[in-house]
């Protein structure tokens, strides 16, 4: 399958994975996206009930959500911005739509790219109705990174890519984790683990008004455990 480029407004990312990643297809590496694939439920990887429960209703806390801390480095600020995504507590009084909005923060400055990146991150955060019963079991998530490194298909579509169809400083990093879950079943604490793996496609500009003095920003995220390798 072929994708003709010119069909594509130019710059867009979506643009370069289409004309590159054209080997990638024929081998099955979907990236979701960024390679049209099947949407996976808003909660991707859910823990059976009784695995993350609380002792009755408790007073919210007022923490705030994870904030991401911004880089000019690109594996650093990717590390940051899975441990905001993976990182979120149904008792701090906020909802899914609060953890998206720290790391929209850090997306795409021109605005392209940041519709997809919300339904991106949204298919890792548990949906409004599953974060509510979720809420009731006192559940908390983090990310414990194992591994990040860019991966060789990035390379690839580096090499395959148009003049101009990459954002200035763009690039790839895939992550390694556990996916830690904590809770409260009948008055005991419980936890459960699941290793995660995911690319974050960003990029990290050379300094310049328009790009945010040079750091790095987000452009998409690849479905959950379909990583590029």
């Amino acid at each position: 399958m072929k994708t003709n480029p010119a069909s594509w407004p130019r710059g867009r990312l979506i643009a370069v994975i289409a004309a590159g990643f054209v080997l990638l297809l024929l081998v099955g590496v979907g990236v979701y996206g960024l390679i049209t694939g099947p949407r996976q439920p808003n909660d991707p990887s859910p823990d059976p009930a009784p695995t993350v429960t609380a002792p009755g209703e408790s007073e919210p806390s007022t923490s705030g959500p994870p904030q991401v801390i911004t880089s000019h480095d690109p594996d650093a600020f990717a590390r940051n911005v899975a441990e905001a995504l993976f990182g979120w507590d149904t008792g701090s009084g906020l909802m899914p739509l609060d953890y998206s909005a720290a790391i929209l923060e850090v997306g795409d400055p021109s605005g392209t790219e940041q519709a997809g990146l919300a339904s991106d991150i949204a298919a890792y955060l548990p949906s409004r109705e599953a974060w509510i019963e979720l809420r009731q079991y006192a559940t908390t998530q983090h990310l414990v990174i194992d591994d990040s490194f860019v991966p060789e298909a990035w390379d690839q579509a580096v090499e395959q890519a148009q003049h101009g169809q990459l954002p200035p400083g763009a690039t790839a990093v895939t992550i390694e984790g556990t996916r830690h879950r904590e809770g409260v079943w009948n008055g005991e604490p419980v936890t459960s683990e699941h290793s995660v793996s995911f690319t974050v496609f960003l990029a990290c500009p050379p300094p310049a008004p328009q790009f945010r003095t040079g750091l790095c920003h987000v452009l998409r995220l690849s479905q959950l455990d379909n990583p590029l390798r």
